[in-house]
């Protein structure tokens, strides 16, 4: 039940105090990533800050959207997934290929989104690219744990082509449901 104590051009909010909590521990994750690689304090701090991305969307809904919330949350998700994600390609814990894949996803869609939101166009997400987020999520964080066999390289390395996957398909649902939105308005 959503308490709107918040009008959609609020900027102080406690979602958004999240956000900016996500968005500040990013470079200190960062530097975690580069300078140790995967390792347990690094795997506590991934799973700390994409802890805040399920709360500051809770209180969202709860305490009602704003547009800097709008703009801020998937733009804080997407510096904290690729930078972690670039950081573990540059200390050979990734392949660069299918980070290179998400990449360029999340830049096709974000300057789609930008494109139909300065022409008044809203585009909901699917709920696939909720399980597109949880999936990217849950293959870094696992990619965080120092590495005990072959198997478990394997499965986490399996984990996210599945999120190249369902990144690559929510994509393409995206800009398809953006050009169904954009021709009905």
């Amino acid at each position: 039940m959503a308490t709107e104590s918040f009008g959609p051009s609020a900027l102080a909010t406690p979602a958004n105090a999240l956000t900016m909590l996500r968005v500040l521990a990013t470079p200190v994750l960062l530097f975690m990533v580069l300078d140790d690689g995967p390792a347990w304090p690094a795997f506590a701090l991934w799973v700390m800050v994409t802890l805040t991305d399920c709360a500051d969307g809770a209180l969202a809904r709860r305490q009602g959207t704003t547009r800097s919330g709008a703009f801020l949350d998937p733009l804080a998700d997407k510096v904290l997934v690729l930078g972690v994600m670039f950081a573990l390609v540059a200390n050979d814990h990734l392949w660069w290929l299918p980070v290179t894949l998400i990449a360029v996803r999340e830049l096709v869609v974000s300057v789609y989104r930008s494109w139909a939101g300065r022409r008044g166009i809203s585009i909901p997400a699917r709920p696939w690219a909720k399980v597109k987020t949880v999936v990217q999520d849950v293959a870094i964080g696992l990619t965080l744990v120092p590495s005990t066999n072959d198997v478990w390289d394997g499965f986490v390395s399996s984990l996210l082509w599945l999120a190249v996957v369902l990144t690559v398909v929510t994509g393409a649902q995206y800009l398809a449901d953006g050009r169904q939105v954009a021709r009905a308005v």
